[in-house]
This record gives C-alpha cells, structure tokens and sequence, in this order.
C-alpha cells in the first residue's frame, strides 16, 4: 500500500470529521425537543437514536459497494450529497411535527454519513504508521467531539431563544413555533453541505491502493477474527457512548435542570479531554492496548457513581463545576458527563487493531466496523425500555457495565486472534 504523508487529506478529513460531530451529536438536543413538540414518551424519544444508528447498519454493506466502485474520494461526494438531502427533509417534518417525518429525515442523514465514516476511517488509520493510528484518530476526535460541545449550546441559543425552559405545559401555536425554528438551521446545514460536495470533489486528496497480493489473503473478510470482534466491541461501545451523550439530556430533564437541552455539551467535554491523552501519550508513553483497557475500567468506575451518587449537588458537582457557577448540576448527571472521558479512546484504538493487515479487504473491514454503529440506535432503547419498566433511568445506567467487560476482553486477548482456531 502507498505511504501518505501529505497533511492536506488530513485537513479535509478533519472537516468532514467535524460535520460528523456536528450532525452526529445534535440529536442530543434533538431528543428532548421533539419530546415536547411531537408529544412523545422517553422510550419513544429514544427513536431519534433509533432511525440514526440503525442507517448504518442497513446501509453499511451496500455503501461498501459504492465505496469499491467509484473510489473512496467520490464515496465522500455522494455521502455529502445524500446528507443534502436528509437535512432539506426537516422542512417539511417541521411544518407538519410529524415524528415520523423527522425519523426519515435522521436515517437519511445517517445514511449519508455510513458512506462517509467508511471512506474516512480508513485514510486516517492507513495514511501513516500503524502504531500512531489512534493519536491520528484522537485528533479527528478532538474535531469531532469540539463540534459535539458546540452544537448543544448553539441549538439552545438558536432555537431556544427567548423561550426558556420547554419541559412545562405549551400551547398548541407554541409547539407549532418550536417546531418551525428547525427549518433555518437545517437549509444553513444544507448549503454548507453542498458546499464541501465541492471541495471533496474538486481537491488533491488520493486514492487508497492496495497490492494486489496482501500478506494475509484470505477468501472472506469473516476470516479475520480481530474485525469480527472488533465489530462487536464497537457496538457496545457506540451503545454506551450515545447512552451518555444523548440521554444526559432527558435524564437531567427529568430531574428538572435547567437547560437539560444543552448538557450533551458536558459529556462532549470530557470526551474532548480523554482525545487529549491520546494526542499527547499515544503510542510514546500508551499503547493502544493499555488504553482500551484503561478505557474500559475507568468506564466501569464511572457508571457507578452514575448509579449510586445523589441527585443533588454536593460531591463530584462541586468539585468538577463549582468554579464555573454550575454547581447546581447533580452529582449522578455530572458521572453521566464524565463517561465521556472513559470512552473517547475507544474508537481510536479498537480501529487501528482491527484493521492490521486487512489490506485489499479494507472497505468490507470498515463496513462491518462500520455497521456496528448499529450499537447507538439498539443500546439506548434497550436502555430506555428498562428505564421505562423500572421507573428509575438512574440505576439503568448499569446495563453499560456489560459494554465495558466486553471492550475489556476485546483489550487483553481477542484483537490479538489471528483464526478462530
């Protein structure tokens, strides 16, 4: 395979890497506010997460095809333009509050990001050495979680304003307002997206090649025990990593915080700072490995506080926010936050693990990593079902306890099975 050092493809995978954080993380907002406006119960909420993820397992293999065909740079043309499309359908969803509208409108999106997040994980895992992929990959992280913390805040400041809270009784002309505040954010989203059509199309960025004869050539990409595995990791872990990000929200809604739409932000945050780690100790002072596994227990750790701190604030809350005059924050919704930090390495060390030596099966590699996704749409509703049946979403935090042991074992002894021998 071709070496690639030139920094401009990094650039432009970092753009597009923030338009995924962007769009990716915007549902954390969205799920409270549709809540109110289309009338919705938690568990039916949690379909926003829903028809996302799933696009990317029902669409991973075909989008792997496309990708084979016409070349991973124009895959990323078609991806943005399918993206085009998902953001112009909240037009008519917001006209007419229909949930299922909005749900069509989200697949499409996710649509258009599968066939992205196939073609770009691969460049930046292959453009340089291997043992420095996920410092590459925490850098995108960085870009993409920085989008995370924005997009929360502009949501509430857009579409928010001068409403204030949207967890008490609306009228019906209210609820009709709220919902029409969608349309301008998603045309700006449609134009900018049309816009980077243009620069992926029209840049220098190269081609992936592959020898024809890789080291390990095998008759099917199920061959390779590492990115079975992988796969399955990076189910439970997207499982847990949306779990934090985009019910954060609803839970602290129910604890009746202020600005519930916004704390996303917070768990984007320590997602940001965990990236940091892996930029600055990966691969000299970390192993990829030691990461994950870190990753894994301090997850665990976190997850109980999540379950067993106080709703009310007077620990973990004063210590992290007493300082920024947010200390009213609970302690359990402040532990859901820092899950974000347990799970940023995550996705930057399973990829590169997986994907060693796949060489001319690269593409169907990423599209099973890729599918796995399927974890963001199947984990939270698994988890607000639980929730719903229990009456208590604070000790149903517990199922992403089962996720970590599973990234766990994937860090110590599966990434290294070379045959399922």
């Amino acid at each position: 395979m071709r070496n690639y050092s030139s920094i401009f493809p990094m650039v432009i995978i970092g753009i597009l890497f923030f338009i995924f954080g962007f769009v990716t993380w915007l549902n954390g907002s969205l799920i409270p506010f549709l809540k109110v406006i289309c009338n919705l119960t938690e568990f039916q909420a949690l379909f926003v997460t829903f028809a996302f993820y799933i696009a990317y397992t029902v669409m991973a293999l075909p989008m792997a095809s496309v990708l084979e065909k016409t070349g991973y740079k124009n895959a990323m043309a078609i991806g943005l333009g399918v993206m085009v499309v998902g953001s112009l359908l909240f037009i008519p969803a917001a006209l007419s509050a229909n949930f299922i509208i909005f749900l069509l409108a989200l697949f499409t999106l996710g649509t258009g990001l599968t066939i992205l997040q196939t073609a770009s994980n691969p460049y930046v895992v292959l453009i340089g050495p291997i043992e420095s992929a996920a410092m590459r990959i925490s850098i995108m992280g960085l870009i993409n979680k920085s989008a995370g913390v924005l997009v929360p805040i502009l949501f509430t400041a857009l579409v928010l304003s001068d409403i204030g809270s949207i967890s008490g009784d609306l009228s019906n002309e209210d609820i009709e307002e709220l919902a029409r505040r969608l349309i301008m954010p998603y045309i700006v989203m449609a134009i900018v997206l049309t816009g980077l059509i243009g620069l992926v199309k029209f840049s220098s960025i190269p081609e992936l090649e592959f020898e024809k004869e890789d080291e390990y050539d095998k008759g099917s990409i199920l061959q390779f025990p590492r990115v079975i595995m992988g796969a399955i990791a990076l189910f439970f872990y997207v499982g847990i990593e949306v779990i934090a990000g985009d019910t954060i929200g609803l839970y602290a809604q129910g604890l009746e915080v202020a600005n519930a739409t916004a704390l996303t932000s917070y768990t984007m945050v320590f997602m940001v700072l965990g990236y940091l780690v892996g930029v600055f100790f990966i691969p000299k002072y970390l192993s990829q490995e030691k990461a994950l596994i870190s990753s894994a227990l301090v997850g665990i750790l976190f997850l109980l506080g999540v379950a067993f701190s106080s709703t009310e604030s007077h620990g973990i809350s004063e210590f992290l926010w007493g300082w920024s005059g947010v200390a009213t924050l609970p302690d359990t919704v402040s532990f859901v936050a820092l899950l974000g930090f347990a799970n940023a390495l995550v996705w930057p060390t399973i990829w590169p693990l997986a994907l060693e030596g796949l060489g001319k099966y690269t593409a169907k590699g990423s599209a099973l990593l890729i599918m796995a996704i399927a974890g963001g749409a199947i984990l939270p509703l698994i988890f607000g079902r639980i929730a719903q049946a229990t009456g208590d979403m604070q000790l149903s935090y517990l199922v992403g306890i089962v996720c970590y042991l599973f990234i766990f074992m994937y860090a110590i002894k599966w990434h290294k099975m070379s045959s399922w021998k």
